[in-house]
């Protein structure tokens, strides 16, 4: 597929605007909400272009894949950042810190064992994002506060010192039930809160919730990021 370069930027023009009016909407700043382009599945020329419109937060859910497309990227523009947003096995670990800033899909405390391995290997701090299961659908997460809770309390004795918290992510069910959908991201908030309160010691301001079909609805509800990349680079190619 020849990727147009004009309607990469002309559909990231449009979707920042609609990340600004649903922020105007719900009374907050209109620049209070990242964007992260999710570009899997989407080749580099595709990446070039988003960056061209002024893009340089994306996200990649295989390792494998952001690995053959994002080097050439960082050596053209060092200042583009790379998060990890999907499900990751330990043995992918390694390769994810040398390209990743974040990762945002850390949902068990043996991952964070396996980041801190690899990053120290590196002597590189990686920020993470505690994924939390909210929807039924979704099958990876913490299950529950409790078990986020043991995790903070892991890197917060000094156990994994080149781990950074930076907040908490989560996927809301897919459906078109809106209540299910903004249910998800009231969750998430909500854990939020209760886990900033808990662990002053870490930044967990970002709230990693939305995608391009319900990102107005997660804005609403407190969104800091939000990853849309259908609306944005078109459907898939798989």
């Amino acid at each position: 597929m020849a990727y147009s370069e004009s309607k990469i930027i002309a559909n990231l023009k449009t979707v920042s605007q609609r990340i600004s009016e649903a922020c105007v909407r719900a009374g907050r700043n209109a620049h209070s909400v990242k964007l992260c382009a999710v570009s899997k599945f989407h080749p580099g020329e595709a990446v070039e272009a988003c960056i061209k419109g002024g893009q340089f937060l994306f996200g990649e859910n295989r390792v494998q894949e952001a690995g053959g497309k994002f080097p050439a990227v960082f050596e053209n523009h060092p200042d583009v950042k790379l998060h990890i947003i999907g499900q990751l096995q330990t043995n992918k670990v390694k390769n994810a810190v040398k390209i990743a800033d974040t990762i945002q899909s850390v949902d068990r405390l043996d991952l964070i064992r396996e980041i801190e391995k690899q990053a120290s290997k590196l002597e590189k701090k990686i920020n993470i994002l505690f994924e939390i299961h909210t929807g039924e659908e979704s099958k990876s997460g913490f299950e529950n506060i409790e078990a986020v809770r043991k995790a903070l309390n892991f890197i917060s004795d000094g156990n994994a010192p080149h781990v950074v918290p930076k907040g908490f992510m989560t996927m809301a069910p897919f459906t078109e039930d809106k209540a299910l959908v903004r249910k998800s991201f009231v969750t998430l908030r909500e854990m939020a809160v209760e886990l900033r309160r808990e662990f002053p010691q870490f930044d967990l301001c970002e709230l990693s919730m939305g995608m391009s079909g319900d990102f107005e609805i997660a804005i609403e509800e407190g969104s800091t990021m939000v990853r849309v990349g259908t609306a944005i680079f078109g459907e898939r190619q798989y």
